[in-house]
């Protein structure tokens, strides 16, 4: 079989940065090697940028690629979710036409597995022809315990159309049922949650805005604007005095890699105590950061320096195009290079393709370029925030 060099300014293996190397593939894409340029011989292709495994998205929604430009920037969380709500009723074929754009711009920009949060199946044709690797996060909104049953056997089976439309794709995928977030999960449902999700990978979205802690320390807060619009006019969830996290994380003890999306409010002491209900509990947590979408939303930044001091596993995401400019990891990688200087550029690429890879535990595949993986190759242009396929042809 034929071999592929590559040499670009700076070669990044998923863990280090490195000069002066040359990355050997076979025609497959399938790692050989890397070594050093002198001792590559000659046929080497010759790159500019950072040349990285192929890029991981740990949250997207992509359903929602139809509301790109309709939300606009910096209207609060809040807002935002009511907007998301009352907005979601395009014409199937506008939303088709979407999805299928922004699933194309994904796999040109490098982007090789993807966590996608969805409520529907309207992904499912798209994600049967994809060269993407998806991990389906079907997520399930339930606020009352009477409707826990019901809501979840509707959202099974969406989970049932996107797994049947993949069966017979070569590339690995996988489907699981996920919370929402601590403000649409009744208790019963995240029981049913615990049990239906052993050993899987899950994610919810965690502590984005104050309101979702007042929401269970207090039973009230700016959460109730939105319950309104599904008829609630007080809060459905027990009062626990405590933060949203401490509130809900505890309904999950079965093994399961827990996703903890946004992160904009988490304290250090409230990643200390889930640190310790993880390990005692038998869980694994991910953090995953969306540091685009918190600037489109709330013009906010996540505790990103905080995550990295306390040496928490840190993923990255894109949300959806209901939040964001575009659904780029390479951007997502300049905005935290930007407005957090003190942590390595090696950490914020190593969020995104190994620990990535990791947290969705496609490691074996993805993620760094050890011999016999296929982890796809990206480009990445670090000033441009951009990144780019690179062809094996």
């Amino acid at each position: 079989m034929a071999m592929l060099k590559f040499k670009a300014t700076q070669l990044f293996d998923g863990e280090r940065l490195l000069d002066d190397k040359v990355l050997i593939t076979q025609s497959d894409g399938t790692i050989e090697s890397i070594v050093e340029a002198s001792d590559a011989g000659e046929s080497v292709r010759e790159l500019r940028g950072i040349l990285m495994p192929g890029l991981i998205n740990c949250h997207c929604h992509l359903e929602l690629s139809h509301l790109k430009d309709v939300i606009a920037p910096h209207t609060g969380l809040i807002e935002f979710l009511c907007s998301v709500v009352t907005k979601r009723n395009f014409p199937a074929e506008l939303i088709q036409e979407r999805i299928t754009a922004a699933e194309q711009e994904m796999y040109r920009n490098g982007i090789v597995a993807v966590g996608d949060i969805g409520n529907t199946a309207d992904t499912a044709s798209v994600k049967a022809s994809s060269r993407i690797c998806w991990q389906n996060f079907v997520e399930v909104l339930s606020f009352t315990d009477d409707k826990a049953a019901e809501n979840m056997a509707h959202y099974q089976s969406q989970l049932n159309i996107l797994s049947k439309a993949l069966e017979g794709s070569p590339l690995p995928h996988r489907s699981s049922l996920v919370p929402h977030a601590p403000y649409s999960i009744s208790p019963a449902t995240f029981r049913m949650l615990n049990e239906v999700t052993q050993e899987q990978v899950i994610s919810i979205h965690s502590q984005e805005h104050p309101a979702e802690n007042e929401l269970y320390q207090q039973g009230g807060g700016d959460y109730l604007k939105l319950f309104s619009i599904f008829g609630m006019n007080a809060s459905p969830f027990p009062i626990t005095g405590q933060g949203s996290l401490r509130s809900v994380l505890p309904y999950f003890d079965r093994g399961q890699t827990i996703l903890l999306v946004h992160n904009t409010c988490t304290t250090q002491e409230e990643m200390d105590w889930a640190k310790h209900y993880a390990k005692e509990k038998g869980i694994q947590l991910q953090y995953c950061l969306c540091i685009n979408a918190n600037l489109y939303i709330e013009n906010k930044v996540p505790p990103a320096a905080l995550l990295y001091r306390s040496g928490s596993p840190v993923v990255l995401g894109t949300d959806s195009y209901s939040s964001n400019w575009q659904l780029s990891i390479a951007s997502e990688i300049k905005s935290l290079h930007q407005h957090f200087p003190t942590i390595p550029l090696e950490t914020i690429l190593h969020w995104s393709t190994l620990q990535g890879a990791r947290a969705l535990r496609w490691d074996d595949r993805f993620g760094s370029f050890q011999k016999g993986k296929k982890p796809g190759l990206a480009l990445l242009d670090i000033e441009a925030g951009t990144s780019s396929l690179v062809s094996l042809q």
